[in-house]
């Protein structure tokens, strides 16, 4: 990271959309994304009908950063030189005794291709956004009950959540009202949705007025962007930004070539042809890092703009829009608002040497 970094200087703002610009009530969506994953696994995989139900509080379970090794059922939390620092099989917290045994001191096996950020193989699943992360609970909950009932060592119900997630966030999901989340979302978006702050919305006009060119990159279909933004962003939302992006299918919009991962329009949020080049500003489906740069040299005039990214997953907005694109960035954390409620009370006894320590 560069020492010093200035907004200002910055040609270009983008941003994603979904936990980024559009927050969610997390409670509120973490148990819907459950529920929707586990009513797949048992009406359609036969699972147990137990998987249904919920205590308040096991969505605890789940947090960013944590890697399901699929073949052992085993959770683990890693620390920065890759050893485990935390493990549970299922739902069932390891001692260190048992770490140490399955782990020993050394480095995870897989650790160096989780720090390459390659975090989708057979081996091992890494959670690090809130659309998936429920899905751990669901699969710590599979495998205990597996254990429960089958004894098993290996397990194999990979493919089956695969297939949950698939169902439920497939592209035509929205529009055919498939599966248990998006209907959910379309008829109760208040239930699941944040309202932008006005603070935010004159902040992006403050930009553009500024002569920022203005983006929004997100993986989200056309469709559900368009809710999305009408609702946290009122209906006027496309004068905010320049460019839409959506369906864009991160990382490999940033990491693909425009022969692997052309541009194409929209017509009523049905893809149409490949496109040959970005020509103009508007609103565009899947498409590439590299063809976008070109098109924002022409509407900045500079041979070099400087880009700055606003995301909030390490793995498909964060670490390849600097290492592929090498735009400036910055990571939405959510999880630092938790930080307020336990930021040590000053007391007025302290020493003035001391006080520093929290400033």
């Amino acid at each position: 990271m560069q020492q010093h970094f200035s907004l200002a200087e910055c040609d270009v703002v983008g941003f994603d959309l979904d936990h980024t610009l559009c927050r969610y009530h997390l409670p509120q969506s973490a148990r819907l994304i459950y529920d929707s994953f586990a009513q797949y696994l048992v009406t359609e995989k036969g699972y147990d009908e137990d998987l249904l139900n919920l205590a308040p509080d096991s969505l605890d379970f789940c947090c960013k950063g944590l890697v399901l090794d699929i073949e052992e059922g085993n959770f683990l939390k890693l620390a920065e030189d890759g050893t485990v620092l935390r493990a549970s099989h299922g739902t069932k917290s390891m001692t260190f005794d048992e770490i140490l045994e399955l782990y020993g001191r050394k480095e995870w096996k897989h650790f160096n291709t989780v720090s390459g950020m390659v975090s989708r193989t057979a081996k091992y699943y890494l959670y690090d956004n809130y659309f998936d992360l429920p899905g751990a609970l669901l699969c710590a909950r599979v495998v205990d009950s597996l254990d429960q009932h089958d004894g098993q060592k290996k397990y194999d119900f990979w493919k089956d959540m695969v297939a949950a997630i698939q169902h439920n966030y497939k592209i035509t999901a929205f529009k055919e009202d498939c599966g248990m989340y998006f209907p959910e979302v379309k008829n109760h978006p208040d239930k699941y949705l944040q309202r932008c702050p006005e603070s935010v919305k004159k902040w992006l006009k403050q930009l553009k007025n500024a002569g920022k060119t203005l983006l929004l990159i997100t993986s989200s279909h056309s469709d559900y962007c368009r809710l999305l933004c009408e609702h946290v962003l009122g209906n006027d939302f496309e004068e905010y930004f320049d460019i839409l992006i959506t369906n864009a299918l991160k990382p490999g919009f940033f990491s693909h070539t425009p022969n692997q991962r052309p541009f194409r329009t929209l017509e009523n949020d049905e893809e149409q042809e490949a496109l040959l080049s970005l020509d103009k500003p508007g609103w565009y489906s899947q498409g590439n890092a590299i063809q976008l740069y070109d098109l924002l040299k022409k509407m900045t005039g500079k041979l070099d703009p400087k880009v700055v990214y606003f995301g909030d997953s390490m793995h498909s907005d964060i670490f390849p829009a600097r290492h592929y694109s090498n735009w400036e960035t910055v990571f939405i954390l959510e999880e630092l608002l938790g930080d307020k409620g336990i930021m040590p009370a000053k007391a007025e006894s302290e020493p003035l040497e001391k006080k520093g320590k929290y400033e």
